[in-house]
């Protein structure tokens, strides 16, 4: 335990709590948001907001397994490096980490999807090649700033970050004026189980967090600022989420959020700040969107990069140009293209929270294993494997009933990922390696 803070405590000018815990912020707070409000409005009506909050609960169950690990393995990698270290380098860690990477896909063809939505409130009644055209535009476009300069838009993240927290604060304070509380009552909410369901299909706009982890090894004294920035970020958001949950179902009538649920956080916005407060909103919706492609992007190439080099991707991947692996953005933009294209919205939120949930369910379960190593608790580690276990479970028994083209897709995805992981040493000659665990476990 002693090696890791004397790595962190030697960088003098390392990360502070407030900036790691912005950097988690922005993982949540970026296309999600956005994306997915008018969803779990239409699963949890007036209940939104315990929607909302139950998502939450999973989230800081997860969130004390990161913080466990990440102190003790304060390294770039992340999710990654801590099945690794729990499990070691097998068919079994490494079909989990195809399915972050292909989990990863999913949540930028997401971002582009609500990039298409937003961007086609500004033409009166845009015709449907357009939603494809802007959907293309979301991620070609950001694929091509990777190509060329990763850095251009990261290096202005954290203004970005915080331009969305002020325009979300300003949307939050004009709710609140115009507030209809009937509609918040519990007779509107929907039953127990759609809340649950509501909860968990949302669950994507909570992942972000565990970016904090990638950046472990900048953070100085990790013990005691890595559980305050993955602690308050996460606290943080919860509050926030539930606070536009509020304004937006108390603000909105129903039938309008049916009709505009692609774009609600707008909808929201219109009651208070009439329509300039719309365009606003909408304006922000399309750059923080922009953003969070361009972030996930450039993360997912690397993640590729990481993994083509332990054996688990083709080596093609393993490849720097510059210092930038453009083979990995090159496939990253190809493969989120076509799904984004071809998938609707609502179903690649499903994709998105099951593969999120499956994941962050196996780093509890590594918490939970490592309990002894890393400190941690190993009943809140199990209480963390059973709440998303529990919660992934839900989502694909509604997913079943109500949209079984996703839950076939999210199925494929995983067995994709597996067959894979079986066949390609096997065909390449390329055995696993595992760089992080000297004596992977049996």
């Amino acid at each position: 335990m002693e090696d890791s803070p004397k790595k962190s405590d030697s960088t003098s000018d390392g990360l502070g709590p407030f900036a790691a815990a912005l950097i988690g912020i922005g993982g949540m707070v970026g296309g999600g948001i956005f994306a997915i409000l008018g969803t779990a409005v239409s699963l949890g009506h007036g209940g939104t907001p315990i929607a909302f909050a139950l998502a939450g609960v999973v989230a800081l169950l997860t969130c004390y397994a990161y913080v466990k690990l990440s102190c003790k393995f304060p390294e770039s990698g992340g999710t990654a490096v801590f099945l690794d270290h729990a499990f070691g380098a097998n068919l079994f860690t490494g079909g989990l980490n195809l399915t972050l990477w292909l989990s990863y896909l999913v949540t930028i063809a997401l971002y582009a999807s609500a990039f298409a939505s937003y961007g086609a409130t500004f033409f009166d009644q845009p015709p449907s090649w357009l939603r494809h055209v802007l959907i293309s535009a979301g991620i070609l476009l950001p694929m091509s700033i990777n190509l060329v300069n990763a850095t251009l838009v990261s290096k202005s993240e954290s203004y970005i970050v915080i331009g969305k927290l002020i325009l979300l604060g300003v949307v939050v304070v004009g709710g609140v004026f115009h507030l209809d509380t009937a509609r918040l009552a519990p007779s509107e909410w929907s039953g127990f189980g759609s809340l649950v369901v509501g909860g968990m299909v949302i669950f994507v706009a909570y992942e972000g967090f565990e970016l904090i982890a990638n950046a472990a090894g900048d953070v100085r004294d990790p013990q005691k600022n890595l559980p305050r920035a993955f602690y308050g970020c996460v606290i943080f958001v919860i509050v926030l989420y539930v606070l536009v949950a509020i304004v937006t179902v108390g603000a909105v009538p129903a039938d309008v959020i049916a009709k505009q649920q692609d774009y609600a956080l707008a909808a929201a916005a219109r009651p208070s700040l009439g329509q300039t407060g719309f365009v606003l909103v909408s304006v922000s919706a399309l750059l923080a969107t922009f953003s969070a492609i361009n972030a996930t992007i450039y993360g997912n190439a690397r993640l590729g990069y990481g993994l083509a080099k332990d054996g688990e991707l083709p080596e093609e991947l393993d490849q720097m140009k510059g210092g930038n692996p453009l083979d990995g953005v090159l496939i990253t933009a190809g493969l989120s293209l076509l799904l984004a294209n071809t998938v609707n919205l609502n179903a690649i939120a499903i994709l998105g929270s099951a593969g999120f949930l499956l994941i962050f369910a196996m780093v509890c379960a590594s918490s939970w294993k490592l309990a002894s190593t890393i400190g941690a608790s190993k009943w809140l580690s199990g209480t963390g494997v059973l709440a998303c276990f529990a919660a992934l479970v839900a989502l694909l028994y509604h997913t079943a009933s109500q949209d079984p083209k996703a839950l076939a897709i999210f199925g494929g995805m995983l067995i994709a990922a597996y067959l894979f992981e079986w066949i390609y040493p096997k065909v390449s000659g390329r055995p696993l390696q595992n760089p992080h665990s000297p004596k992977p476990s049996a």
